[in-house]
């Protein structure tokens, strides 16, 4: 049966899941109303999207 030889550190504990941590999201202004938006979406408040009227606003 497979055991660990040495219990493993902190240190290095750590360093394994050094790439486990949370990324921050990424916003972008709108081009056509300035809220924040994520970046290769549809505006939520004007539905805009690469320049263009996606869904008409108010709905």
């Amino acid at each position: 049966m497979a055991v660990p030889k040495r219990k493993v550190s902190p240190s290095r504990r750590g360093m394994r899941r050094s790439h486990d941590a949370l990324k921050a999201e990424a916003f972008h202004e709108c081009g056509n109303c300035g809220e924040l938006k994520r970046p290769h979406h549809m505006c939520n408040a004007c539905g805009h999207y690469n320049g263009r009227e996606i869904v008409a606003a108010g709905l």
